[in-house]
């Protein structure tokens, strides 16, 4: 593979660490041509690093197009790769004459790289805005980077993330570190605890912020210090600032360090970052390189890094009251800035090391090559319409699912989504999304699309809206007129209460729909009593039953920031407001104490849809004199079954609870508000559950006894797993089979 970088030749900072290092090493692997535009410092450290510099300068833009045209043609490279706004504008004028594929690394923010700067800002710019519009492909650092360009309409399935990465090969000793920090002019002693952050010193950094944190801090933690490291336009505001705080003597300005950081790193006790926006800091990786607990603003990436409590700590921009009380319980307490930055550590040699990024540019461009080459087809990607955008986990759960087989087949096939929200399901999924009611659109899609899936839950019934199975049979019979093979995708089936609504359902499914997956035999009876017989059913099972959790310290995070410690022994309940709920209450707050008292399990009313489900769990736990918690907001899919996971059983009557739980393992016990969750529980051998209005103590706390037993029986457990996940892979098998005819 042959590669060509362009950058300007003038950068620092992080996007020069990144580019530097990151050609070093694919140049280990494939042939990566750095062209600068100038000659300099940068385009010399290059060249000491072992990587091929070309130098083509000058400002006749025309000129240079030409030039590099046939540098490329004659080189034999596959795709060009652009560094920053000059090289983004030259490689937008590049697509044309050269035919390649071309991708920009996007650093930072386009919109604040001339803050304080007006002039370059409406120029370089304005230019660098267009330019990044007309590339094909963007590489953003970090994920956050790659929302925030989609939220500015950037097309969602020509985003890849890359997180900066380094060589955590231990450092060697750098020796004491008294005389070290003395040497930069900070008061230090043996008892000193020091913060450090090392940045420049301009508007972006909120190096204010940062001081006045300081300056809070110190009045619990006398012993700490803080030392800068950097220069920059702010540098006599802050000095003033500090005086201002009567912190001068403990705020330390080291300006720029020589001879490289690890000295500095390897001399702190607390890494700090106070920036307003980020992508993704090489400062906080080189300090979590050195075991450094950190407290960051939680913008761009970081969040990514750091988990909230576990292994550090993150505040929202300018609060320098948070930050002053995340650096006064660092300073105070050895021992947790030991756990956390070893934490830290583990993470980021873990996750965000140097191998880790080449890896995963190699795949990125193995995966932009691969799409530049695919067959252009008349016909080519799939429609997805459900019940999508309207902030629901269940139902944006089971897209999630079915978008991750999807792309299981096919890592390259184009995805539209129907959606209430599209500009949500962009950002969400990074597909792309066309609005519900925008007929004309979602039309032309389904013309140019091979498959139509109508995804999950209970689209055909008429309980809750007429006007909802009316839209569903009118877009399958769009997509079977438009030409798209039609699937139903392990959905659930009614009920269809009106006569006419099931003769139009019927004709509709017989006629146009191949193939519909079923996720419980009461939606199979259903479809044979409406008289549903032409489509091939088969009996599936959820497609959200294939989500994985949520990683471990990912979920310690969510259990943390409620106040629940991570590794207790937990009832979970997961409950909502419906009618005859507020008398099933005190059933259910005699169930929990009961398992408190009886088992030792703690009662955690967990909230599936954090909007409606928080009053639900209070109203059941209004008086429970037991130790209890509340999950109002466990995130999204991966943590909320995150979070299941650590339940020695599930007393729900939310379904995707009880689906969420079921892919984990854990013993089930439903609250039955609706057939489809006791048809659910039937379906998977669960046999725990009564009707909300039946409910009773003895009844709820007997069906816990049983769920207890059941959670000892760990083989067990695991063969019902992968029953329901071999269950659930028909649904993509049927895909494939329609794709593949």
């Amino acid at each position: 593979m042959k590669v060509i970088h362009l950058i300007s030749g003038g950068d620092s900072g992080g996007a020069k660490t990144h580019v530097l290092s990151l050609l070093q090493h694919l140049n280990r692997t494939i042939t990566a041509q750095l062209v600068c535009f100038r000659d300099g410092p940068f385009a010399q450290e290059a060249r000491s690093l072992g990587i091929p510099v070309e130098i083509m300068g000058g400002n006749n833009i025309p000129r240079l197009r030409r030039r590099l045209t046939e540098y490329i043609r004659s080189g034999g490279y596959e795709l060009i790769h652009c560094h920053g706004s000059r090289a983004n504008m030259v490689g937008a004028l590049l697509r044309k004459t050269t035919g390649l594929p071309v991708v920009s690394t996007v650093h930072s923010d386009y919109r604040l790289d001339y803050m304080g700067r007006p002039f370059a800002r409406l120029s370089f710019g304005a230019i660098n805005a267009w330019a990044l519009r007309k590339l094909d492909y963007r590489i953003g650092v970090s994920d956050a980077m790659v929302d925030l360009l989609i939220s500015r309409g950037f097309a969602p399935d020509r985003f890849y993330s890359i997180y900066n990465g380094i060589d955590f090969t231990p450092a060697p000793p750098q020796g004491d570190r008294l005389p070290y920090l003395r040497s930069l002019g900070a008061d230090v002693d043996e008892d000193s605890v020091v913060v450090g952050i090392a940045a420049r010193l301009n508007p972006v950094k909120d190096m204010s912020t940062l001081i006045r944190g300081f300056a809070l801090a110190r009045r619990d933690c006398p012993r700490l210090r803080l030392v800068i490291a950097g220069d920059g336009e702010e540098r006599e505001k802050l000095g003033n600032l500090a005086k201002e705080l009567g912190v001068e003597k403990e705020v330390t300005f080291a300006g720029w360090i020589s001879g490289g950081m690890d000295r500095f790193y390897s001399a702190l006790d607390i890494n700090a970052l106070t920036s307003l926006s980020e992508t993704f800091p090489y400062a906080l990786t080189e300090g979590a390189r050195f075991h450094l607990a950190t407290v960051a603003t939680a913008v761009g990436g970081i969040p990514y890094l750091i988990d909230q409590d576990v292994n550090g700590y993150l505040f929202a921009p300018g609060d320098a009251e948070d930050l002053g009380r995340r650096l006064a319980a660092l300073g105070m307490d050895d021992a947790l800035r030991r756990d956390m930055g070893e934490k830290l550590y583990a993470k980021a040699s873990r996750d965000f090391s140097i191998q880790k990024t080449v890896d995963t540019q190699l795949r990125i461009y193995q995966e932009i090559l691969r799409r530049s080459r695919r067959e252009r087809k008349a016909r080519d990607g799939v429609v997805i319409c459900g019940a999508y955008g309207r902030g629901n986990a269940g139902d944006d759960a089971i897209l999630d699912a079915i978008l991750q087989e999807i792309r299981s087949l096919d890592p390259d096939m184009p995805v539209t989504v129907l959606s209430k929200d599209p500009a949500a399901t962009r950002l969400t999924y990074r597909v792309r999304s066309i609005h519900r009611s925008h007929i004309l659109s979602w039309r032309k899609a389904m013309r140019k699309s091979v498959l139509y899936l109508n995804g999950g839950g209970s689209l055909i019934q008429d309980v809750t809206s007429r006007r909802s199975l009316w839209y569903y049979l009118y877009n399958i019979r769009s997509a079977h007129a438009l030409g798209c093979r039609v699937q139903m995708y392990g959905c659930g089936i009614g009920p269809v209460t009106r006569e006419k609504h099931r003769r139009m359902a019927a004709r509709t499914l017989n006629s146009c729909v191949d193939i519909i997956t079923l996720r419980e035999p009461d939606s199979q009876a259903e479809l044979q009593a409406m008289g549903v017989t032409s489509p091939q059913i088969l009996l599936t099972a959820d497609p959200a039953l294939t989500l994985r959790a949520a990683t471990e310290d990912e979920t310690d995070s969510v259990l943390l920031c409620a106040g629940i410690p991570p590794h207790g022994k937990y009832l979970c309940f997961a409950l909502r407001r419906w009618p005859g709920f507020e008398e099933a209450a005190p059933a259910l707050r005699a169930a929990a104490a009961y398992a408190y008292e009886t088992y030792g399990l703690t009662p955690v009313f967990l909230s599936v849809e954090k909007h409606l489900d928080p009053g639900a769990g209070r109203i059941a736990a209004d008086g429970l004199s037991v130790p209890h918690y509340f999950l109002d907001d466990a995130g999204k899919a991966g943590t909320i079954i995150g979070a299941l996971s650590r339940m020695e059983a599930v007393v729900s009557m939310r379904l995707h609870a009880l689906i969420f739980a079921a892919g984990q393992g854990i013993p089930l016990v439903g609250i039955v508000y609706d057939p489809k969750v006791s048809s659910f529980l039937r379906y998977i051998g669960q046999e725990q559950f009564a009707d909300l209005s039946a409910l009773t103590e003895d009844k709820l706390c007997r069906m816990i006894d049983r769920a207890v037993e059941q959670s000892h029986d760990t083989a067990a457990q695991a063969a019902a797993v992968r029953k329901l996940q071999e269950m659930e892979h028909r649904n993509v098998r049927a895909a494939q089979s329609l794709l593949e005819d």
